[in-house]
């Protein structure tokens, strides 16, 4: 579950702040730090992008309003098992987080009950996601550092 390019589908997922309900997410492995934390991203079908931004897949880098986001668009196929996210989905630089490995196994124990593991990340979307939040400015040092 813990590879690096996983897309995994957790139903639900529960979020570590406890204020959000819990609900069916994917959740992207970005890396994994000595296999007990995870850099992963929540993708989230929210379009945050100026409209004058064409929505297409790939890297939008707006540092004059601090918004760093990798889009998937619907037309492209993004695991190695040939699929596609069903909306334009947005990984957005400033959401990413840490994971304890452990706290995973504890809560999500069965794979097609707990979670599915959606797919991997074509290699050069996977690179093309990572390069671009490497090389933001609005990503946090701490996870630029580990990507």
């Amino acid at each position: 579950m813990f590879e690096e390019g996983n897309i995994v589908y957790f139903t639900p997922f529960y979020f570590k702040n406890g204020k959000s309900a819990a609900k069916p997410k994917y959740c992207i492995i970005l890396k994994s730090v000595n296999g007990q934390t995870i850099i992963a991203s929540l993708p989230t079908r929210v379009d945050s992008i100026p409209s004058q931004i064409p929505v297409k897949t790939g890297c939008v880098e707006l540092p004059e309003i601090n918004l760093n986001s990798f889009i998937f668009d619907t037309s492209t196929e993004i695991t190695e098992c040939g699929k596609y996210f069903d909306f334009n989905t947005f990984v957005y630089g400033h959401q990413l987080d840490f994971y304890a490995v452990d706290s995973f196994k504890d809560l999500y124990r069965i794979e097609g009950t707990d979670y599915e593991i959606f797919g991997k990340l074509k290699t050069e979307l996977y690179q093309e996601l990572l390069n671009c939040l490497k090389n933001s400015k609005s990503v946090k040092k701490k996870f630029i550092s580990l990507l």
